[in-house]
C-alpha cells in the first residue's frame, strides 16, 4: 500500500484508507463478526486511515453504534492505524441537530475516546458547521483539544472554501473530508484549489459513488428497508437507469486500463492530486482486497482527460443526498 501525507500537516496515511459508516447503518446493517474481520484485514492490507463518527449507526442500532464497533476491531491494533473521528451532529431517531457549542464538543471527544478504548484521536473532524456559531470560535475550542493531547490533528467536513479558509486562521487545518467521485465534483472548483493553496488535504468519502460507479447495482430491488439508497435522488426510477448509462461510459476505460470500475474510480482519485485520499466504505473482505489493488493502476494522461469527459457534472441526473441532508452542508 502507498503512503501520502494530507497536505503540508505531516501526517501519513494510506493512500486508500477505509470508510465505516456502511458498518452500522445506511446501507443495512451488516453481521458484526465480519465487519470486525473486514476492519481487520483492511489494516493488514496496509489500510492505515479507517474513519468513524459518533453519530454513524445511531438511530436504528444504539448510540455510536460504529465508534463502538471500530473500538472492538482496533483492540491490540491501535498502534497501527491513523483513527478518525467527528463532532458538531447529533442525531437521535429522525432528528438530526448540529452542536458546535464548546461544551458538547469537549464532551464528544472524551466520550469518542472512551468508546474507542484510545487517548488520542488521530485525525478530528467538524462533522457539520453550524452557521450560528463563528468557525474560528469552533476551531479555538478544537485547537484546546490538541492543546490537551486528545487530538493531533483538525479536520473539517462539507465546508466551503471560505470557511476553509478561515479556519486555518486559527489552527492548521490537515483534511477537508468531503464527498468526491466521478459522478460527485462539486469540489472541482473552489474548493479543491483553495485546499491546495492552504496545504490541506482531501479525503474523499463515497468515492464509488455509493455502489452506482461499480455498475452492479441495476435496481432498488432488494435493497434493506433502510438503505439510503431508496430515498437518495441519484438512485430513483428513471434518474438510475440514466446514470448507469453513464457509468457504461467508464466501463470502457476500466476494459482498457485491465481494471474494475470501482478501481478505475479510485484510480482517478488519486491521479487527479498526491493530496487526495479516498475512503471506500465496505462490510466485505473481497471488496478491501479490490479496492486496495487500485494504487497499482496507473492511468495515462489521455485516460484520465477520457474519464473527465466521460461523466460530465451536468449530466448526472439527481442531486449527491437527501435535501434534508444537503441542508446541514457548505455548497
Amino acid at each position: 500500500m502507498q503512503r501520502r501525507e494530507l497536505g503540508e500537516s505531516g501526517l501519513k496515511v494510506s493512500a486508500i484508507g477505509l470508510g465505516c459508516m456502511g458498518m452500522s447503518e445506511f446501507y443495512g446493517r451488516a453481521d458484526e463478526p465480519a465487519t470486525v474481520d473486514t476492519i481487520r484485514r483492511a489494516i493488514d492490507r496496509g489500510m492505515t486511515l479507517i474513519d468513524t463518527a459518533p453519530s454513524f449507526g445511531a438511530p436504528h442500532h444504539g448510540e455510536s453504534a460504529n465508534e463502538r464497533l471500530v473500538g472492538r476491531a482496533l483492540r491490540g491494533r491501535r498502534d497501527s492505524v491513523v483513527l478518525a473521528t467527528k463532532c458538531g451532529f447529533v442525531r437521535s431517531g429522525n432528528e438530526r441537530v448540529v452542536d458546535n457549542s464548546p461544551g458538547y464538543i469537549r464532551r464528544s471527544v472524551d466520550e469518542s475516546l472512551a468508546r474507542l478504548g484510545t487517548d488520542h484521536i488521530d485525525l478530528y473532524y467538524l462533522h457539520r458547521r453550524s452557521p450560528h456559531v463563528p468557525i474560528e470560535d469552533v476551531i479555538l475550542t478544537m485547537k484546546d483539544l490538541v492543546q490537551a493531547g486528545k487530538v493531533r490533528h483538525l479536520g473539517l467536513s462539507e465546508v466551503s472554501a471560505e470557511t476553509l479558509r478561515r479556519a486555518g486562521e486559527v489552527h492548521p487545518i490537515t483534511a477537508l473530508q468531503s464527498e468526491y467521485s466521478l459522478l460527485s465534483r462539486q469540489l472541482e472548483a473552489k474548493i479543491l484549489p483553495t485546499a491546495k493553496e492552504l496545504g490541506v488535504g482531501v479525503v474523499a468519502y463515497a468515492p464509488i459513488g455509493r455502489g452506482l460507479l461499480t455498475g452492479g447495482l441495476t435496481t432498488l430491488d432488494g435493497l434493506e428497508p433502510h438503505d439510503l439508497r431508496r430515498v437518495q435522488p441519484r438512485f430513483q426510477r428513471g434518474n438510475l437507469d440514466r446514470n448507469l448509462a453513464l457509468v457504461e461510459r467508464v466501463r470502457a476505460v476500466a476494459r482498457e486500463a485491465g481494471c474494475t470500475t470501482a478501481q478505475l474510480a479510485l484510480a482517478w482519485l488519486l491521479a487527479k492530486d498526491d493530496g487526495i485520499v479516498p475512503i471506500p466504505g465496505t462490510t466485505r473482505r473481497r471488496h478491501v482486497e479490490e479496492n486496495a489493488a487500485a494504487v497499482d493502476v496507473v492511468l495515462s494522461a489521455a485516460q484520465i482527460k477520457e474519464l473527465d469527459e466521460a461523466i460530465h457534472p451536468g449530466e448526472v441526473i439527481g442531486e449527491r443526498n437527501t435535501a434534508a441532508s444537503l441542508a446541514l452542508m457548505e455548497l
